[in-house]
């Protein structure tokens, strides 16, 4: 029996229904048939092609507006997510489904091979595509950032009264990538470190923040010793009228390091230094009491630097005289000579490191 409707394409009734179809569009396609409607449907719309922007330098990859970082080896995964991204379902189709085959075409081109299913006016209905996926090398912000030498903190690595050591400046570069390389897994882009410029005083490490560069002078004092000073220039404002600061952060590592021979000039005789925290610590070479500088002069003590464990060298252990003297070959005289005897000292040991300062000899204790 007829409906009254009728198909305004094939003039076949169309019938009624009691519920609008689940996302019906409405208008003349509402109208149509079935046969008619599904003639000219088109499951999914997507673009001739899908265009992914990659930095040629990091891989990082362009989405909107921002770059990611995907760490992906080729970009297969990348063109998928874009392929989906660019795809449009129909409004009238429910319960859509696709598969991928991508091929490989270039480096820079993936074809993805596209069949989609759903169901439309309760009929199943499929598709087949095929998108072409082009990766296009540019430049991310940050890779240009570094490559223009843009950075925000300064930290420049001194010592007091000497120069850092070649230990000292290597570990202050590790500890600054170490820390920068930590708030980049974190997935900040704006993290990195510029430059590392070595010169005759230390070593400056330039850093993107300001706030980083503060985190890096706190690990490298926290670890190494010493203090830390901050100076703030005015070097810009940005597009808001904001004055744009970038700050030198300016580590002082201490005068004496572990493993020096200092000679605090109290009358107590020659002191291996074992730490530098907010005062310098250490034990007598003779005798082996604990020593540590006063809290006024904390890591810069009125001492006198004799020397360090480094500059020691071997010599005969002759004899141990007692408690507190020995008896060793003076490594340049070959004479046999009494010095005082460190805490500690193995009376069996063949050999002992010994230090030859403007005080003299001393045997320095174990590690």
């Amino acid at each position: 029996m007829s409906s009254g409707r009728f198909c305004p394409r094939c003039g076949d009734s169309v019938p009624e229904r009691k519920e609008p179809l689940p996302g019906a569009s409405g208008g003349r396609a509402e109208a149509l048939c079935d046969a008619c409607y599904l003639d000219d449907f088109d499951l999914v719309d997507a673009p001739d092609r899908v265009e992914v922007p990659v930095c040629a330098t990091c891989g990082a990859v362009k989405r909107g507006k921002s770059w990611r970082d995907v760490g992906a080896r080729d970009y297969t995964d990348v063109a998928v997510d874009a392929t989906r991204e660019a795809l449009g379902v129909h409004v009238d189709a429910r319960a859509v489904e696709w598969g991928v085959d991508p091929e490989q075409i270039d480096e820079n081109t993936v074809r993805m091979h596209c069949l989609f299913s759903g169901v439309v006016r309760e009929t199943p209905v499929e598709q087949e595509m095929m998108v072409p996926v082009m990766i296009s090398r540019g430049t991310c912000n940050r890779c240009g950032r570094i490559a223009g030498g843009y950075h925000n903190a300064v930290v420049q690595v001194r010592a007091d009264d000497r120069t850092p050591t070649g230990e000292e400046t290597s570990r202050a570069v590790e500890l600054a990538h170490d820390y920068v390389g930590d708030r980049e897994e974190t997935g900040d882009r704006n993290a990195f470190v510029t430059e590392v410029e070595e010169n005759p005083d230390g070593v400056d490490v330039k850093i993107s923040t300001a706030q980083m560069g503060q985190g890096v002078a706190t690990r490298i004092t926290r670890e190494l010793g010493g203090t830390v000073e901050h100076h703030p220039t005015l070097v810009t404002e940005d597009e808001d009228g904001n004055e744009v600061y970038r700050v030198t952060y300016a580590v002082r590592l201490p005068a004496f390091t572990p493993d020096d021979v200092i000679d605090p000039q109290d009358g107590g005789g020659p002191v291996l230094v074992r730490g530098v925290d907010d005062r310098v610590t250490g034990v007598r070479l003779a005798g082996g009491e604990r020593w540590e500088s006063d809290r006024e002069e904390g890591l810069s003590p009125d001492a006198r630097k004799l020397g360090t464990r480094s500059d020691a060298v071997e010599t005969t252990l002759v004899a141990v005289a007692d408690d507190h003297v020995v008896q060793i070959l003076d490594p340049e005289t070959y004479e046999t000579v009494s010095v005082s005897r460190p805490d500690g000292l193995d009376t069996d040991a063949q050999t002992v490191p010994v230090l030859r300062s403007r005080a003299g000899l001393h045997v320095l204790p174990e590690t």
